[in-house]
């Protein structure tokens, strides 16, 4: 037998254990410590599992659109549809989202990058989204679960912008919106994931972004399917 005071320093929580076992049950608690639900994970962890299916869902629709882009005026169009959707919600978002929640809110904007694009290409800018189109935004913490998604976005632009490069020979324009922040996207994410970390301060307040986050990944794949 042997006396063990095991303390795990995950920011997730501390989990004492102080008592005699033998060294086969301490070998077991080991093995399955890893598993344990502690049930104080952050926020931005709860989002990524709690809205994963309708993340999913939506992620297969787009990738198969682009995969499928063979011209400029299809890669127009796919622009167009994150343009009316995204402007409308960075409409929304404005108006419960300042500076003092999230310092470099301005600088998250994703309207401006889809308009240069669709400029490059030689193509209109389209109308934004309004009414049931959206998601309801009437909060912060709601305004914040719709953000999150639009952030999320821009994680895998990186590969999306290789994929527009070889399927449509452009290497001087046009992928503004898909480079997001570049080199500083998972800083970006990372920034945000800490302030919407601290933002939902009950178990009430969570379930709301994590509800609001959920019906904008829904209402996105509603706008991409009555407009495809």
């Amino acid at each position: 037998m042997v006396d063990i005071k095991f303390i795990n320093n995950n920011s997730a929580a501390n989990y004492v254990v102080n008592k005699s076992v033998d060294q086969f049950l301490l070998r077991r608690f080991l093995d399955i410590y890893p598993y344990i639900n502690l049930n104080n994970s952050m926020l931005s962890d709860k989002l990524k599992e709690e809205t994963k299916t309708n993340h999913q869902i939506l992620e297969k629709a787009l990738v198969g659109q682009l995969k499928a882009i063979r011209s400029k005026e299809e890669y127009a169009r796919l622009l167009k549809l994150f343009y009316g959707y995204f402007g409308g919600l960075e409409t929304q978002i404005n108006q419960h989202i300042n500076t003092q929640l999230l310092p470099d809110n301005e600088e998250r904007r994703k309207t401006q990058a889809l308009a240069n694009d669709l400029q490059f290409l030689g193509s209109d800018v389209p109308a934004k989204a309004d009414g049931n189109a959206l998601p309801t935004i009437h909060t912060p913490l709601q305004a914040l679960g719709a953000l999150y998604v639009i952030e999320g976005s821009t994680l895998g632009g990186k590969i999306i912008s290789k994929m527009m490069q070889q399927q449509l020979a452009i290497t001087d324009g046009g992928l503004s919106f898909f480079a997001g922040y570049g080199d500083r996207s998972m800083e970006m994410w990372d920034t945000f994931k800490e302030a919407i970390n601290s933002q939902a301060e009950n178990p009430e307040q969570e379930a709301v972004v994590i509800a609001a986050a959920n019906e904008t990944f829904l209402k996105f794949g509603e706008w991409f399917e009555k407009r495809d």
